[in-house]
């Protein structure tokens, strides 16, 4: 591996590799990211203008929602729903947020942090809606692969619709952050040209040896997404038992999909309950605060081989008596 500058969108056997998964797409259609955060970025700079009109599904990820807020002060939140049967997507309230006037929409399934995946008719729903209105429609896919059973797993948003942006990588499906690899999936030429001009004052250009390894990945597809799965499995099992055992603490709905789920507790301010949470007992939760929704859940994670250790402190504090000082 030669330590030279790479190809700015991405050497062409990776990007052939990953087109290889969007049957819609070819590797002309592919740009490689030094980081999925670095997609984000580029993509609201290329897109966005001041006093654009965006739509968010929200709670989400930061920079999907802050982002779009800080280039144009223009931003609706379709907020996800809160039912007895689970998180929901209210339809009707998107018909109502996207206009003639909206220029993009940003959504993330399956979805960080609630677990919700959309089914088929609600996905075809939003892509008809945003097709409706001439809107871009920003997917971010980066847990796409991590659904319960194959069978859940949506199409790419990019295989439904020409005005789709999907971001997508290495993170977390495939549990290898540090690699720092992901990729944008898109079929117009002309924001593709945009999407370069703007890496060229971010990364330039991906690192050599991330593409080779990120191509090992990929080769090794069904086996580290598998392995993933199977973690996520037997942490959801501890922690379907350990909600169990403190029903009147945590209002708990089992992600559909994926790694994570937004779980209410029954504390004044989670926010402060995270803080007191972690500089006593020195475990980590995300309040939902942080997430632009309510003060009153937390994200929990199932993603990591500690989950059980940690899992352990944290009912051993709850044991005890913790609450926050």
């Amino acid at each position: 591996q030669r330590l030279s500058y790479t190809e700015s969108q991405g050497s062409h056997d990776l990007r052939r590799a990953i087109s290889e998964m969007y049957p819609q797409a070819t590797a002309e259609k592919v740009l490689v990211l030094a980081a999925p955060e670095e997609g984000i970025y580029i993509t609201m700079r290329a897109l966005l203008e001041p006093g654009d009109h965006v739509v968010v599904l929200t709670p989400a990820y930061e920079s999907l929602l802050n982002l779009a807020e800080h280039i144009t002060g223009n931003v609706s939140r379709w907020e996800i729903q809160s039912s007895d049967s689970g998180w929901t997507l209210d339809m009707a309230e998107l018909e109502r947020l996207v206009t003639a006037a909206t220029k993009l929409v940003i959504v993330n399934f399956p979805h960080n942090p609630t677990g919700l995946l959309p089914s088929l008719g609600e996905f075809e729903a939003i892509v008809a809606i945003a097709r409706k209105h001439g809107a871009w429609l920003f997917c971010d896919e980066m847990y796409r692969g991590l659904e319960r059973t194959p069978e859940q797993q949506l199409p790419s948003a990019v295989d439904h619709y020409d005005r789709a942006i999907i971001l997508s990588g290495l993170s977390k499906a495939y549990g290898l952050p540090g690699l720092r690899s992901g990729w944008l999936v898109l079929h117009d030429a002309a924001l593709m040209k945009s999407l370069i001009n703007w890496k060229f004052y971010t990364s330039i250009c991906a690192p050599g040896p991330s593409e080779t390894l990120a191509l090992a990945a990929l080769l090794a597809r069904d086996l580290l997404i598998g392995r993933n799965q199977d973690l996520i499995g037997r942490n959801l099992e501890l922690a379907e038992s350990f909600f169990g055992r403190w029903l009147g603490l945590f209002d708990w709905q089992s992600p559909q999909a994926g790694p994570v789920a937004l779980v209410g507790i029954d504390t004044p301010s989670t926010l402060a309950y995270c803080h007191a949470l972690a500089q006593e007992r020195g475990v980590l939760l995300l309040p939902s605060a942080c997430l632009g929704y309510s003060d009153r859940h937390v994200r929990f994670g199932f993603g990591r081989a500690s989950f059980p250790v940690a899992l352990g402190v944290y009912e051993a504090a709850l044991d005890q008596g913790w609450t926050p000082q």
